[in-house]
């Protein structure tokens, strides 16, 4: 048996995840970071992308908004705005969100007081659609 740690993925809604684990793969705001068991400790800011997670029999993807991480050596915790769980992805409405953000963005300007809000869905729209692709890959 490896070693495992202690893996809490939690949004406002809902706990996404609560498992042991061998491995995370997070996207830092300073870069792509893993953890193994026995980690240094550290908190760090998360940018939207893919966690990949890995216990002794899979491989478990799942998208986040962005948000934080605290890493300690038995433990991560990942408090993230949004989280979706690769197998939890509906397509179909993941693309009709994204062209309904990009429809938007082309009707609005920078400096428009909406317009981060519909670039941040159309980011994440394309991130969940990245890893429900990968899923299939895997």
């Amino acid at each position: 048996m490896s070693d495992l740690f202690q893996l809490d993925v939690v949004t406002p809604v809902r706990a996404i995840m609560s498992r042991k684990v061998e491995e995370v793969i997070a996207p830092g705001s300073a870069g792509e970071f893993g953890v193994l068991v026995g980690h240094t400790s550290f908190l760090t800011t998360l940018k939207p992308g893919k966690v990949t997670v890995m216990d002794e029999e899979s491989t478990i993807l799942m998208a986040v908004s962005g948000g934080f991480a605290e890493v300690t050596g038995q433990r991560v915790i990942i408090l993230a705005e949004q989280a979706e769980l690769a197998d939890e992805i509906d397509i179909e409405e993941t693309r009709k969100d994204l062209a309904i953000a990009e429809e938007k963005l082309k009707g609005l300007g920078k400096e428009d007081s909406e317009y981060t809000k519909w670039e941040n869905r159309a980011l994440m729209a394309e991130i969940k659609l990245k890893v429900a692709e990968d899923t299939k890959t895997n």
